[in-house]
């Protein structure tokens, strides 16, 4: 199975049938923004609480944010580093000799123990990806509503009339 026919089937057609069964591609879109937005937050294990909690405080669609959210894993750990270099940035801090694998070995002693040991470097990243990610899911947001209005007008077209009785 080729990568499109992947993503035709565990993402794409996931989201249409949602536009299918009712609902808004305002709705949709910004279940999208959320999800992919927070699932890229740099903080391993996260992403689904807050998904979770964004869903249900905003009435967003649960599956669609959650969807999103799974997908995006593998960007969130291509992102960790970008995001500690960007807080180190924007404290005026010397970049602190980290790497991915090196966070993962911390992690197999302990998640305590690394959460102790790579505290600054989650503070650094919180604070790249607070200064990110909001213009990120609004701009998310803003590019995903336009395509999925058309797609719901195709939808609403094809419909059948309702007869009238």
């Amino acid at each position: 199975m080729g990568v499109s026919t992947w993503a035709r089937r565990r993402l794409l057609d996931p989201i249409l049938a949602l536009l299918k069964q009712g609902v808004t591609p305002e709705r949709l879109a910004l279940s999208l923004a959320f999800g992919i937005g927070l699932g890229i937050l740099p903080v391993l294990g996260i992403s689904t609480v807050l998904c979770t909690v964004a869903a249900v405080t905003l009435r967003l669609n649960l599956p669609a944010i959650q969807l999103v959210n799974y997908l995006v894993a593998p960007v969130q750990l291509v992102l960790i580093i970008p995001f500690v270099r960007l807080g180190e940035h924007l404290l005026g801090v010397p970049p602190q000799p980290i790497t991915i694998s090196e966070g993962f070995k911390l992690m197999e002693i302990g998640v305590i123990h690394a959460v102790v040991t790579l505290w600054d470097a989650i503070v650094h990243a919180m604070l790249g990806w607070i200064v990110v990610g909001p213009l990120f899911i609004y701009a998310l947001y803003q590019l995903t509503k336009q395509p999925l209005r058309r797609a719901a007008n195709k939808f609403a077209a094809s419909r059948p009339a309702e007869s009238a009785s």
